[in-house]
C-alpha cells in the first residue's frame, strides 16, 4: 500500500513524513459486546443491519485488520463515535476489555444504548477472580461505568423465546434516532 505524503503542520517541507491520514468520525456507532456470548448473533446481526443503513458501525472482528493495534483502534473508534451500543450478556462481567470499553464510552460521555441479552440488569456484575485482572482503581472505574449503564433505560432480550426481528428493529431504530439527536446537538454547538 502506498502511503500518501502529508505535510506535518509546523514542520519545514523537507521534514515531511509518510503518515496515514487520520479519518475523523470514521465510525458512528461502537458495538461493545462479549464475543463468547454475542459475536455470532446479536452483535454481528446489529452490525450488518446498521451497515445496510449506512450508519458506519464498529465491530472489532469486522472492522479491524490483521496487524492493526487492537487497543488503539478500539479507543479511537470509541473516541470518534457518536453512539455506543452495550450488549450486556451472561459472561460480559468476566471480560476486562468489555469493561474497559464501557468505561471509555462513559468517560468520553457517549450516549449508550444498553441491550440486556440473556441477562437482567440486576444480574449483571463484574467477576474479577480475586484481583487477578483488575487493580482496585480499575475495579472502581469499571463498577462506576457498569452501574451508570445499568441505570439507563435499555432493551431486555431473551434469545430462547424472544423475537430476533423485533429486538434488531427496536435497537436499530433507537440507534438511528440517537444518531440524529447527537448530530443535531453537534450542529447547534458548531453554529454557536
Amino acid at each position: 500500500m502506498k502511503l500518501r505524503r502529508h505535510m506535518i503542520i509546523g514542520c519545514p517541507q523537507n521534514h515531511q513524513k509518510d503518515v496515514l491520514p487520520r479519518v475523523p468520525n470514521q465510525y458512528d456507532v461502537f458495538i461493545n459486546h462479549r464475543g463468547i456470548d454475542t459475536k455470532r448473533n446479536m452483535a454481528s446481526l446489529l452490525y450488518h443491519q446498521l451497515s445496510r443503513l449506512n450508519a458506519r458501525p464498529f465491530l472489532d472482528k469486522n472492522t479491524m485488520k490483521p496487524g492493526d493495534n487492537l487497543f488503539k483502534g478500539i479507543e479511537n473508534a470509541i473516541r470518534d463515535c457518536k453512539v455506543g451500543v452495550a450488549v450486556f450478556s451472561p459472561h460480559y462481567g468476566e471480560s476486562y476489555y468489555c469493561l474497559l470499553e464501557l468505561a471509555l464510552m462513559m468517560e468520553y460521555k457517549k450516549k449508550i444504548i444498553p441491550v440486556f441479552f440473556d441477562i437482567m440488569p440486576a444480574e449483571l456484575q463484574i467477576v474479577d477472580h480475586e484481583g487477578i485482572y483488575c487493580t482496585p482503581d480499575e475495579l472502581e472505574r469499571f463498577n462506576r461505568a457498569l452501574e451508570e449503564a445499568k441505570s439507563s433505560a435499555g432493551l431486555v432480550f431473551n434469545s430462547s423465546n424472544g423475537n430476533w426481528s423485533d429486538v434488531l428493529t427496536k435497537t436499530t431504530d433507537i440507534v438511528m434516532r440517537s444518531l440524529t439527536e447527537v448530530e443535531g446537538e453537534q450542529q447547534k454547538h458548531w453554529s454557536l
